[in-house]
């Protein structure tokens, strides 16, 4: 598949189904664009997708710390756009799509959105969850601060993770999610201090393509609070839950997932 220079980055590239709508899909941290690959399936008789790997993830070149890495991510999703699209995000993922929306309204046809982990949003609603968020992350958090990856790592998947202990993961998969911890830590000015400006200027509002907020039933509490949230900014929006699934449902439930994206792009 594709790699080319995408907004100053080497990024890699690849596309899923062929069906009349064109779709952008952006992936969650710790993953890549393959990732994708269940859920797509799913939706190749509707779009023509395309996925690419974020920077310091998949194939794409390392994340060299240059500029916020959020803003980044949108500018290369955008070089993807070459009209109106359906843009489907999980998690970091699911934020970019939001800044695509806010930056580049004209190109964006609709949004469907598993798990934005805007957590600012949430926060600004909510700010007694801060406390109890804190303590889902301590071990991510004290891995951090010690410079301890693994340990980061391990705690960053209890709570995000597909619902695997972190022992039944193969070593070198520990390994690689251990080397990505600087790049949970990078996004943190964008999910926590909305350092992309779109809480605190309003531009959630101004939002005018349709967005599916999706979340699974297993899923942290502050999930719920971030899309009730979206939901009550966002100017047309429909919830839907996904019964039985965590917060990596795009991969861990492929079909029910789809099915809950197909039934909102019938009338989109």
């Amino acid at each position: 598949m594709p790699r080319a220079e995408k907004a100053g980055v080497e990024t890699y590239w690849t596309t899923f189904g062929q069906g009349p709508r064109a779709a952008l899909m952006l992936h969650c941290s710790l993953a890549h664009g393959a990732s994708w690959g269940g859920l797509a399936r799913g939706l190749s008789g509707a779009l023509g997708m395309v996925t690419f790997d974020a920077p310091g993830h998949g194939r794409s070149a390392d994340w060299d710390g240059r500029g916020e890495i959020q803003e980044v991510t949108t500018r290369i999703a955008a070089s993807f756009l070459e009209g109106p699209t359906d843009i489907i995000g999980h998690s970091f993922g699911a934020t970019v799509a939001l800044r695509l929306a806010v930056e580049y309204p004209d190109l964006v046809r609709s949004l469907i959105l598993y798990e934005p982990v805007f957590f600012g949003v949430a926060l600004a609603d909510h700010p007694e969850m801060r406390a109890p968020h804190e303590v889902e992350l301590a071990m991510y958090a004290q891995g951090m601060a010690t410079g301890d990856y693994h340990l980061a790592a391990e705690g960053f998947i209890r709570v995000w993770g597909d619902g695997r202990a972190w022992s039944d993961i193969p070593a070198e998969a520990r390994a690689a999610m251990a080397a990505q911890m600087p790049l949970i830590e990078a996004a943190a000015p964008a999910l926590y201090d909305d350092a992309g400006g779109m809480l605190a200027s309003g531009a959630l509002g101004r939002i005018t393509a349709p967005a599916l907020l999706l979340e699974g039933s297993q899923s942290p509490a502050i999930i719920a609070a971030i899309n009730e949230g979206l939901a009550a900014r966002l100017g047309r929006v429909e919830r839907s839950v996904v019964i039985g699934a965590g917060h990596m449902g795009p991969i861990t439930h492929p079909k029910q997932v789809s099915s809950e994206v197909l039934r909102f792009l019938a009338w989109t």
